[in-house]
């Protein structure tokens, strides 16, 4: 029997106006609050770079010129640019242009004076090798400048046509490994630069650079059964091409119901990854000859449930290179194939009892990291866990292990550079055991001898390599440190400081760092590391209801350094304290700290959170425990749910966006981390918030968009029914036609993720009344 129970549900419908329901008089500091919370929301707006823009998450971008050492990036666009010149040789920088003399050559072709006070452009590109001119665009045409003369002439006018050859088109949807992803994919460039690889109909084509033609090279691809440049690969030559064909007829698609319109539309598509324990879209791999239009199919093995992904060439074009993963991410093998007959050998194998890697290597980025050609063409540098620290391991082609490079208690990140005539291999690593997350630069010979660390800032050190790799730019920033910009040499020698942030605007913000911190995890001797974020106008003696921002995800740790969590720090100016935590089972802490999630989701996370809490409180009176909330999207909206069920106690108010509610009927990313679902029956059906509905005693808001193929609509609409059926009220947002985003909506400023922050503003001040603490001693109840 279901009883029936009162659940408010919110429908946003694009294209009509909500008004905000007006504030009482007596509200008046909450109203100050509320104009704090969103200036904090433009917290990027009030941190001025010059050379550094923390809207694109970008910082210096140096452009390298010919000597492989010297580059130029321009700052303070666009009303007063500034293009410079570094030369790391002689350590100076100069402005590359005469701002005077090229603006007064620009102003009789352009019929007025150029825009601005500086340079009108922040963008070029050297129209030869000798760097004696330069191409650049203003109002929509192009120009050339004469450097030694300062003559500037009108660019011959490219057609459409000649635009529309020379650039790459959109073909598709992104795959990796038979997986679709987010984004587009483009055409592919051969190295000779002739033909753009792409897909037609589902089949392999190429166009001409010349004169636009396309041709194709297969016709076999069908709706289900599919070829796509996705992962596709150039032979050095240019003559063979590397590319991968999917079968998708046995794999579920999932329904999408659009309701704006008329009549509601049914549109059936696959979802972004295949269920849990489904079948997989299956990756095959070929060698396509584009003269006789040859296919010659890989040899992967018998296998078809597994991931392929494609490294690349040898430089002699010999062999083509590629990762074979099977579907559980347990066996991972470096592959090398024969282009002429297909036959493929195994160079290395990683075996691990619970998962290789994990998600990340279904990840372009993260695939890219694992393997490093050296010039010689004959070695290569390896990444590994196998020790249970992400190491680096000198191998030959040959699959024969030279010798580990790295060695201790701590991981290799990312960035592997090479540089083998001098002998060195450059990576960044969290190798300072006082500060667990903290990312610097260091080094080690190709002998495995004189490990050196090279940036010295504590917190993150991001790093630029010069193409000579005799210099670096190093831009490190932490929680209370703004990021500057440094140019070193390899050596890890100083030479200038580029540049640094300006904060100075955030006095009217009246900031302040969020505070660091470690406690234990629920076993009482693990270190957990998190971030606190407070009021402005925090007063030590007051009480304050607090919030936790949580994703909890195995595959996926968030670490804010100085750009912190934008929406977890506005929220704390309406008087909250909010907190986010690295738990357990995430990456970047070693294989061991990792497995914690391995076949036990939904177990260890919410008792570490909770311990977390308690221990933050025991040191901060400040923090009320009696009105305590939380929230996520995504996996952060599952442990949101979870906490709520699992910790009613502890956590009594609960907003989850996008939320998944049980593994068993998610995406087959959970079996990396769950295993086979036969394999491990009582951990996935431990794992669902479905089992636990009986127990919500807070208040629980869902919010979930209708198109969503990440974390299907379904997942909502199921924690609806274990809900109705346990006699539990809830609330619901549900956002037509909108997907996954939702989860993260703070990335977007379109009106429905505007919706998505003044819900959630609105819930937590209502239902943790922040005002209450406005008296020093008072604590709120549920």
């Amino acid at each position: 029997m279901i009883t029936p129970m009162r659940a408010t549900v919110f429908i946003l419908c694009l294209g009509h106006a909500i008004a905000a329901p007006p504030l009482r008089a007596q509200e008046v500091e909450q109203s100050e609050r509320e104009a704090m919370y969103y200036r904090y929301l433009e917290f990027v707006s009030y941190v001025k770079g010059g050379l550094i823009d923390l809207n694109e998450n970008r910082y210096v971008e140096p452009h390298w010129m010919a000597d492989g050492s010297s580059f130029w990036y321009a700052e303070g666009a666009p009303a007063n640019t500034v293009i410079f010149k570094i030369d790391p040789e002689a350590n100076t920088k100069t402005p590359l242009f005469d701002t005077a003399r090229l603006r007064q050559a620009l102003t009789p072709l352009l019929g007025h004076e150029p825009p601005y006070e500086g340079l009108p452009f922040d963008q070029f590109t050297f129209t030869d090798d000798g760097e004696a001119a330069i191409r650049f665009t203003l109002e929509g045409k192009e120009f050339i400048l004469e450097l030694d003369t300062y003559v500037a002439t009108r660019a011959p006018v490219q057609s459409e046509e000649e635009k529309s050859r020379l650039s790459p088109q959109v073909v598709g949807e992104a795959f990796v490994g038979g997986t679709p992803t987010s984004g587009e994919i483009r055409e592919v460039l051969s190295p000779d630069r002739r033909w753009f690889a792409g897909i037609k109909n589902r089949n392999l084509s190429l166009r001409s650079t010349y004169n636009a033609r396309t041709q194709p090279l297969t016709t076999d691809g069908i709706e289900d059964y599919f070829w796509t440049v996705d992962d596709a690969h150039w032979s050095p030559n240019s003559l063979k091409l590397a590319v991968k064909k999917i079968d998708a007829r046995q794999a579920a698609k999932m329904p999408i119901v659009h309701w704006l319109g008329p009549i509601e539309e049914v549109e059936w598509v696959y979802p972004h990854r295949t269920m849990t324990g489904g079948p997989m879209r299956q990756p095959e791999l070929f060698i396509v000859d584009i003269l006789s239009r040859r296919q010659i199919r890989v040899d992967t093995g018998e296998e078809r449930n597994q991931y392929l992904h494609v490294l690349g060439w040898l430089p002699d074009g010999s062999e083509l290179l590629f990762l074979r993963v099977d579907r559980w991410l347990k066996n991972l093998q470096l592959m090398a194939a024969d282009p002429n007959t297909g036959a493929a050998r195994v160079i290395l194998s990683e075996t691990q009892k619970t998962f290789v890697v994990g998600l990340q290597l279904t990840y372009r980025p993260w695939i890219d990291r694992l393997f490093t050609l050296l010039p010689d063409g004959r070695r290569f540098i390896w990444m590994s866990e196998r020790d249970g620290w992400n190491h680096l391991y000198l191998y030959d082609l040959d699959g024969s292990l030279i010798r580990q490079l790295t060695e201790g208690r701590f991981p290799v990140r990312r960035d592997v550079v090479v540089d083998e005539k001098e002998g060195w291999v450059y990576f960044t690593a969290h190798g300072d055991p006082a500060r667990a997350y903290d990312q610097h630069l260091y080094r080690v010979n190709l002998e495995g001898k004189d490990f050196t660390r090279l940036t010295e800032a504590p917190g993150f050190n991001e790093v630029q390599f010069a193409p000579s790799k005799r210099f670096f730019l190093n831009t490190h920033s932490s929680v209370e440190r703004p990021p500057a910009v440094e140019l070193r040499t390899a050596d890890g020698t100083l030479l200038q400081t580029l540049g640094k942030v300006n904060i100075d605007a955030l006095r009217e913000l009246e900031w302040k760092p969020p505070e660091e911190f470690v406690v234990k995890a629920a076993d009482g001797k693990t270190d957990l590391y998190g971030v606190l974020y407070k009021p402005y106008d925090f007063d030590p003696s007051k009480k304050y209801p607090v919030i936790e921002s949580i994703y909890a995800g195995p595959q996926y740790r968030f670490i804010p350094w100085f750009m912190p969590n934008i929406h977890s720090q506005a929220l704390a100016q309406l008087g909250f304290v909010v907190f986010n935590l690295v738990g357990r089972g995430t990456p970047g802490r070693g294989k061991e700290f990792q497995d914690v999630a391995y076949g036990n989701l939904g177990r260890h996370e919410i008792p570490d959170h909770v311990a977390a809490l308690k221990q933050l409180a025991e040191k901060r009176a400040y923090m009320d425990l009696g009105r305590v909330g939380i929230y996520g999207g995504s996996l952060g909206g599952y442990f949101t749910i979870r906490a709520m069920l699992l910790a009613p106690e502890v956590y009594h108010v609960g907003i989850a966006s996008a939320p998944i509610v049980e593994l068993l009927t998610h995406a087959n990313i959970m079996e990396i981390y769950m295993g086979p679902p036969s394999e491990n029956k009582d951990g996935y059906e431990y794992a669902s918030n479905l089992r636990f509905a009986h127990q919500l005693e807070g208040k629980l808001l869902l919010i979930h968009g209708t198109s969503d193929v990440d974390a299907p609509f379904s997942h909502t609409m199921k924690m609806i029914e274990a809900l109705i059926r346990a006699g539990k009220p809830y609330d619901l947002i549900v956002l037509p036609e909108q997907d996954h985003s939702v989860a993260y909506p703070i990335l977007s400023l379109t009106e429905v993720h505007t919706y998505w922050g003044e819900a959630i503003r609105r819930y937590f001040q209502e239902h943790l009344q922040p005002e209450l603490g406005s008296e020093p001693g008072r604590t709120g109840g549920r």
